[in-house]
């Protein structure tokens, strides 16, 4: 049988006006965020559409007399927090989610009972379990935000930190903050001082109801070969020729659990344990007597790689206040194209059968 176009075209019509219903029933039903995922087009078919009717001819100046009450809050989209429904790719849980680099001005407690106020980056996130969409992440900024104007230390960090955690319904949550922190040094003969700036970072992590404290420093020396230093000297004595050992910058970056409550591990402390355990800290203030004593501090205390580590780990292990570390070091090798690194870890907590791969890459330090 033949059918004309005429009939097709009915037919054809029926069955749109048969969908435009279904997808009118849907709409009526469905949250504005569902509408808005799947197109927000289909707002225009709702039955307060006559009053948009021009949709999408918009006005172009900014409504500066415009003000939000609570009812037209109610009524804005949040796909973030949409049903499970929405949920693209694997209904897997995400073990990390939330915000890296806000920074803000932070006041940090100092060992000899001072406050300094420091630009402080801060990374906050959260689990997120796999029936939920995802969450507000701005209401990490807000929950840091109510503690910004005290002195902290890891008891405000965790009172943020239970804070947004109550308010994103999270099991798992992190807060790390990042900043430099100034000490004044003086040089080692000639009575300057000058201000070293180390780069710290504070990391409270509540995994399965277990809250730990981690503190992290990078700690820049001078580590002379103790191999390049014995062939100068074999030169100098048995050819009376002139040569030099090669030295370079190198980076330590010491992670640690902070257990002792009763007895603080300040930030100056952490510092004062890496000095102990490699002296040759880089310089501030320099003069003639201080650079030839700096050389002479070198070859009292020539370092691998490998020594470094070890000598990290020794004055870790013997603190109470320290449970767990890991040390990461990097000798930027003056002799070879390559750097010499080591890591060296003490329990669970830092264990890793993988490395990030640009984690050595971040140990440079360019002053």
């Amino acid at each position: 049988m033949n059918m004309h176009p005429s009939d097709l075209e009915k037919k054809d019509r029926a069955a749109a006006e048969a969908a435009l219903a279904t997808l009118r029933d849907w709409a009526a039903q469905a949250t504005p965020t569902e509408v808005a995922e799947l197109d927000p087009a289909i707002a225009r078919l709702l039955p307060e559409a006559n009053d948009f009717a021009n949709y999408p001819a918009l006005r172009r100046a900014y409504p500066e007399d415009f003000e939000v009450d609570e009812a037209y809050k109610e009524g804005l989209p949040d796909l973030q927090n949409g049903p499970e429904s929405l949920i693209k790719g694997a209904k897997r849980q995400i073990q990390h989610v939330g915000i890296s680099n806000f920074r803000l001005p932070i006041r940090f407690r100092t060992r000899d009972n001072g406050d300094l106020t420091l630009e402080t980056s801060v990374t906050g996130t959260v689990s997120l379990e796999a029936e939920k969409k995802g969450i507000n992440m701005s209401r990490i900024m807000r929950s840091f935000y109510k503690h910004a104007e005290r002195s902290f230390s890891f008891d405000v960090i965790q009172a943020a930190l239970r804070d947004y955690q109550s308010d994103l319904d999270s099991f798992d949550a992190r807060i790390q903050m990042r900043f430099s922190f100034p000490v004044k040094r003086p040089s080692l003969r000639s009575g300057l001082e000058g201000y070293q700036y180390y780069d710290i970072a504070l990391e409270l992590v509540e995994v399965a109801g277990k809250m730990t404290e981690i503190m992290h420093l990078d700690y820049v020396y001078s580590s002379t070969c103790p191999c390049s230093l014995e062939l100068s000297e074999h030169a100098r004595r048995t050819r009376h020729q002139l040569a030099t050992p090669h030295s370079q910058r190198s980076v330590a970056r010491i992670s640690v659990e902070v257990k002792n409550q009763q007895d603080t591990l300040w930030f100056e402390d952490l510092i004062d344990l890496c000095r102990q355990a490699v002296p040759t800290e880089t310089q501030v203030m320099v003069k003639r007597e201080d650079e030839q004593a700096f050389a002479e501090l070198n070859a009292a205390n020539p370092i691998f790689v490998e020594d470094a580590a070890r000598l990290f780990s020794e004055v870790l292990e013997n603190d109470p206040r320290i449970g767990d570390f890991r040390v990461v070091a990097s000798h930027q090798e003056s002799l070879h194209s390559h750097d010499a690194v080591s890591v060296l870890t003490e329990g669970e907590t830092f264990a890793a059968q993988s490395l990030d791969p640009k984690l050595f890459s971040t140990l440079f330090h360019v002053g």
